[in-house]
């Protein structure tokens, strides 16, 4: 009899696990057929130290932009060679499951381009998600190896296909073919972003003409006569129509008529075709990185892609503070968007650091350096956001207002401002426990996480990682945080 209890128990603990499952699944699973009410854009910044990771910034309307995480980046890629460019958003078509591919990439460290384009990284930095906000730790995924002479992996974007199932994940390779070597389009077939088929050439201009940046986008109901359009940096800006992803692709034409090029007749250059459908109408904006003069991106719009005489200019956007490079944009459901929104949509106050026994002096950074001064100049280097601290609870991290991702740090007791390297030794170094201040309990102090008995003092107006042993340490280590 206790026997048989015990497996009528196991099935009841067993029926029950399913059904959480299958209502954890469709519950996720329903959220792809909700209406959309948000977007989100995953991007780089540029070459500088942490630029080259994963940013994100959210919209209502697709053209005012706000960036998330106060700016700074919300995924650090500590695999191949530490740095992330030209990320994509993927969601599964039962939107139970996303995915970030991007190119492994980091300028910033000193690659040359050369470098980059002909001996760099043949995998691409891969995250997994099954909610949008709790992402797996990075891995590679090497797509290029297969390719004769193959120098790179650039500007990677991924669709799911129908017809097969499957997702097709394209991206440029710098490779020798027929005797020259350039950049082509190449793409593998995956059903779970791990195991992948070999690589097919995708497209090549023919000739000495090379392409980067390609970019395709779904039109339902194939509004201007086909189901999907893609937008190639290519010389042009060219957009393509095709029924099918991996079928044929009929040109349509390019935007010169607009004054703008990839490089080719003057105008404004621009690349990283970037598409975006508006929520609710059939109606699209396609993005276009102007990296020629750095002015970021601009949208032109067009309600029927089945010809380029279509698009118009937009005035009215703004991208947020951060500058926008190479990315992607994910319509939001209001569920997403809700999930996005409570991880990373809070904007920390900007603080000023006051000494005590100095009160007309505040914490600024001055060359990476950090000391107090008076009648600062610029401003900016003396305002920081106090945030939730990178290591432990309870804690609080400085983060520069005009240097997004750079925090203060010690490093032998000494302070700087650094960029957050992603590692546990940073994380810890730039947190603190904000105590009531040692000369004044209504001010505060500021105790190392790393080193207990240690606070933030200045000494000689240097601010420095001491023991406070007498009442002039005591004074030097008291703050007030003033808005």
């Amino acid at each position: 009899m206790p026997r048989t209890l015990t497996r009528i128990g196991a099935l009841v603990a067993a029926v029950a696990l399913l059904f959480t499952s299958w209502s954890v699944t469709t519950d996720r699973r329903a959220e792809a057929l909700e209406p959309f009410t948000g977007y989100l854009m995953a991007h780089f910044t540029g070459e500088h130290a942490t630029g080259e990771q994963i940013y994100l910034a959210h919209s209502r309307d697709g053209l005012h932009w706000t960036d998330l995480n106060n700016g700074t980046p919300v995924l650090l890629s500590t695999v191949g060679t530490r740095g992330v460019r030209d990320p994509a958003l993927v969601r599964s078509p039962a939107g139970d499951r996303y995915w970030i591919i991007a190119t492994d990439l980091r300028i910033a460290n000193g690659t040359s381009w050369s470098d980059a384009a002909n001996r760099g990284s043949k995998s691409l930095v891969v995250w997994e998600s099954t909610d949008l906000v709790n992402w797996s730790a990075p891995r590679l995924l090497d797509v290029a190896s297969g390719i004769s002479g193959a120098g790179n992996a650039w500007a990677p974007e991924a669709i799911y296909d129908p017809a097969s199932g499957e997702y097709v994940v394209y991206w440029a390779t710098n490779a020798p073919l027929n005797g020259v070597t350039k950049h082509r389009i190449y793409y593998v077939r995956t059903r779970d972003f791990r195991a992948v088929t070999s690589p097919v050439l995708y497209i090549d201009r023919g000739a000495g003409q090379g392409i980067i940046d390609t970019q395709i986008v779904e039109s339902p109901g194939s509004v201007g006569g086909y189901r999907y359009y893609r937008a190639s940096a290519d010389g042009h800006i060219t957009v393509e129509g095709s029924n099918s992803i991996l079928g044929s692709w009929t040109t349509i034409g390019n935007l010169s008529h607009m004054g703008i090029s990839n490089g080719t007749g003057g105008g404004n250059v621009v690349e990283g075709p970037m598409w975006m459908q508006f929520n609710g109408r059939n109606e699209w904006a396609l993005w276009l990185d102007q990296y020629a003069t750095s002015r970021g991106y601009m949208p032109i719009a067009s309600t029927n892609l089945g010809s380029t005489r279509n698009f118009r200019t937009v005035s009215d956007y703004n991208l947020g503070a951060t500058r926008k490079r190479h990315g992607s944009i994910l319509n939001l459901t209001a569920a997403e968007e809700s999930r996005v929104l409570a991880k990373w949509g809070t904007t920390a106050p900007v603080n000023r650091i006051q000494s005590y026994n100095f009160q007309d002096r505040y914490v600024r950074h001055a060359d990476f350096d950090v000391r107090i001064d008076a009648n600062v100049s610029p401003a900016q280097d003396a305002q920081f956001r106090i945030m939730p601290g990178l290591a432990g609870s309870g804690t609080v991290s400085f983060q520069s207002v005009n240097y997004p991702g750079y925090y203060l740090r010690h490093n032998n007791y000494d302070f700087v401002l650094a960029a957050d390297d992603g590692s546990a030794t940073f994380k810890a170094d730039a947190t603190f426990r904000q105590v009531a201040g040692l000369a004044s309990a209504s001010w505060s102090s500021f105790q190392a996480y790393t080193h207990p008995d240690r606070y933030l003092r200045h000494y000689g107006y240097q601010l420095r990682l001491d023991p406070i042993t007498d009442a002039t340490g005591r004074a030097d280590a008291t703050f007030r945080l003033t808005s």
